[in-house]
């Protein structure tokens, strides 16, 4: 299934893995566990966001995927489902088929 991460990174948290290096590595790890179709990365709140368009197949996967974003970003997380436009058209055919 289609979901979007949204990791928010607070302040001091992202400044500190700036300055001792390791927040390149820490988002290139996570790059390659989530394999994203997309990935953006923005400021929400002030705090430094991440947002990651990915598919994931079980939800046994979450802390695999999740845990390094609590331990070592210490950022507020979210994941939901999410469509991309050929999904919406599917699904709204679908609908009103009645399938």
């Amino acid at each position: 299934m289609r979901m979007v991460l949204k990791a928010q990174i607070p302040t001091d948290a992202g400044n500190e893995v700036i300055k001792d290096g390791t927040l390149s590595k820490i988002m290139e790890t996570a790059i390659a566990a989530l394999q994203p179709e997309a990935a953006y990365f923005t400021l929400e709140g002030g705090d430094r966001t991440a947002f990651f368009y990915f598919d994931m197949q079980q939800s046994s996967q979450m802390p695999g995927l999740l845990e390094s974003f609590f331990m070592d970003l210490n950022a507020k997380v979210s994941l939901q489902p999410v469509m991309n436009v050929q999904d919406l058209r599917t699904g709204l055919a679908e609908m009103m088929s009645g399938t």
